[in-house]
């Protein structure tokens, strides 16, 4: 009888060694960390695109810092949270760029910051996608973004786009209310070179 145990006993162990590699790595999937990095402001790039009166023009912005938690392995504690200093916007038009800082537009005078912030990152065939939550002209609105992930040596690279409406933020009062005008539907880019950076 205690043969037949033993034999049984056996069967079931030889049954589970095929899925002990599944297993263990299910718990490693399970205790990852994301990995924490700071954008390097020097290498780093935010750009914004939009139709002003039928030409298309791009933007970017020189003051930014992006710190990003985030690991392939560790989506559901990977988080971003960007910062962005309105006034540093540049368009190459000194006065388009003067109209974008002023009352009507960006109104950096009374909210000179935007903020991002990631509530969720999910995988997809082409990279991955982050919901979140963009806070512009004192409005709060989900952008959700589509981005890839490149780990290299000494850091990371982090790129990717997004699309927002900026009459849902109110940016663009009076005439530039107007889509007519400017158009409602804004394009935006980054391509961030990531450091490692204390958690």
């Amino acid at each position: 009888m205690s043969a037949q145990r033993t034999a049984r006993r056996a069967a079931r162990l030889a049954a589970l060694l095929p899925l002990l590699p599944l297993l263990l790595g299910a718990r490693a999937h399970a205790d990852a960390s994301p990995v924490h990095y700071a954008s390097d402001p020097a290498r780093s790039r935010l750009e914004f695109s939009g139709v002003q009166a039928g030409a298309a023009f791009t933007a970017v912005f020189h003051g930014f810092s992006a710190a990003i938690a985030f690991s392939p392995d560790a989506l559901a504690a990977s988080r971003f949270d960007v910062t962005i200093t309105l006034a540093s916007v540049d368009s190459k038009d000194k006065d388009r760029d003067g109209t974008m800082r002023g009352a009507d537009v960006f109104d950096v005078a009374h909210y000179p910051t935007a903020h991002y912030v990631t509530h969720s990152i999910t995988r997809t065939a082409s990279g991955f996608a982050a919901s979140g939550a963009l806070t512009l002209h004192g409005t709060t609105r989900e952008v959700p973004i589509q981005f890839t992930f490149q780990s290299r040596a000494g850091g990371a690279e982090l790129a990717g786009t997004a699309k927002l409406k900026r009459l849902d933020f109110g940016v663009g009062q009076g005439d530039w209310k107007s889509t007519d005008w400017v158009a409602n539907e804004v394009s935006v880019a980054f391509d961030l070179q990531l450091v490692p950076a204390p958690p």
